[in-house]
């Protein structure tokens, strides 16, 4: 088995702490951070915390896109990217003072070229193989291109794991995706519906496994999380104790954990595992690191 992710649009997060930010003002920080940034690679950089190797997959380009490969390569991830001819892979600017306000960059545009390079990497995945599609389309690419490469690879016997939101996740339910990752919000915006009690999320997952999807983990921030796996039992494990620092990656974490602990078919220990890995991520200035991830374990046995 291999995995691999693909991000589309990945980013160096430009993270600056500052005890006031004033509109209109020169405003001074207290301290800066730079981190190497998208779902997918996120995904990736912390399954090789946890001993799993993958590949990233995705489009970079010029000085930025190669720090973003660097970046991947120091943490331990292989990469396969796309090289974009012109542009910059974006720089998002995440600002943390009273409240946390951030830019995301836009990104270069995306050639048909380079999306055709994309798809003859993807059709070397082999059966057994992992594939995590993550995140938002940038505007540069077709609308519906997960579902063009789910069809793309439905030959094959690979797990598909789609984190996207609404009609993104609805629309590839029918390639049978092994994990989708919905917060209880977005799964109540995908039936037009507020849904406001536990069996009402435990009612709609299994709608989600009715229309197609192996298994359906629901996020519900503090009240923890729930599994409906794929032979339709319901897992629930709540949430690790902490001071949340940062909230960015700890979802792509979440799915590291579970796909590091599905591996052996044990989806209630898969539960634990993503619920602890996003915890240590949440819990951290940077993505979850592997003492942190297993001493949060033990919360939960």
């Amino acid at each position: 088995m291999m995995v691999y992710t693909v991000t589309f649009n990945p980013a160096i997060d430009y993270v600056v702490r500052t005890d006031e930010l004033i509109i209109g003002r020169t405003n001074r920080s207290r301290s800066e951070q730079m981190l190497i940034g998208g779902k997918g690679i996120n995904v990736s950089i912390v399954l090789t915390e946890l001993g799993i190797r993958s590949v990233a997959l995705g489009f970079v380009a010029g000085f930025t896109g190669k720090a973003i490969e660097d970046g991947a390569a120091e943490k331990g991830v292989e990469t396969d990217f796309v090289h974009l001819e012109s542009g910059c892979s974006r720089i998002n600017v995440k600002i943390k003072s009273a409240e946390e306000t951030e830019l995301n960059g836009q990104g270069p545009m995306i050639p048909e070229k380079a999306i055709d390079e994309l798809y003859a990497k993807l059709d070397k995945l082999a059966d057994d193989d992992v594939l995590v599609l993550a995140g938002s389309i940038p505007d540069t690419l077709p609308n519906d291109i997960y579902e063009k490469i789910l069809a793309r690879l439905s030959g094959k016997r690979i797990k598909f794991i789609v984190d996207a939101t609404k009609d993104l996740l609805l629309n590839v339910l029918k390639y049978k995706p092994f994990l989708i990752k919905p917060n209880n919000h977005e799964l109540g915006e995908m039936f037009g519906s507020e849904l406001t009690t536990e069996a009402e999320i435990i009612e709609h997952a299994q709608k989600l496994r009715e229309r197609g999807a192996v298994n359906v983990l629901v996020s519900m921030a503090g009240d923890g999380a729930i599994l409906v796996d794929e032979h339709g039992k319901v897992h629930k494990c709540g949430v690790c104790k902490g001071t949340v620092k940062n909230s960015v990656g700890a979802g792509d974490s979440m799915v590291a954990g579970f796909i590091a602990g599905s591996a052996e078919g044990d989806y209630e220990y898969a539960l634990k595992l993503g619920t602890a890995t996003g915890g240590a991520t949440a819990f951290s200035d940077e993505l979850a690191k592997k003492e942190e991830i297993f001493e949060l374990m033990k919360q939960l046995d």
